[in-house]
């Protein structure tokens, strides 16, 4: 595959999607959602069949969890997708 170098900027502006503090909401959103369930970090990441270390990179932001683990977790949380993601976002 060849790139050319003068759309190279588009290029990243396509890739580079993340919106990091929505990302960061979310998790702080998920940390509320387990705590309420009563489940540890390792108690959802089992329910869920994710790594432990995963559950706390998306609770700290870190990471933008993937469509297929927000399932997982909405599942192990008894949660349906839309409540999972369902936390206020501010529009700036």
């Amino acid at each position: 595959m060849f790139i050319i170098l003068s759309h190279l900027p588009l290029l990243e502006q396509m890739i580079n999607v993340r919106d990091k503090k929505l990302i960061q909401k979310f998790g702080y959103h998920l940390r509320e959602l387990r705590t309420s369930a009563g489940f540890t970090q390792e108690q959802l990441a089992n329910d869920a069949d994710i790594p432990i270390n995963q559950v706390g990179r998306i609770e700290r932001g870190e990471i933008n969890p993937t469509l297929s683990t927000l399932n997982a977790l909405s599942r192990a949380l008894n949660k349906t997708l839309p409540q999972l993601v369902d936390f206020p976002v501010s529009v700036e």
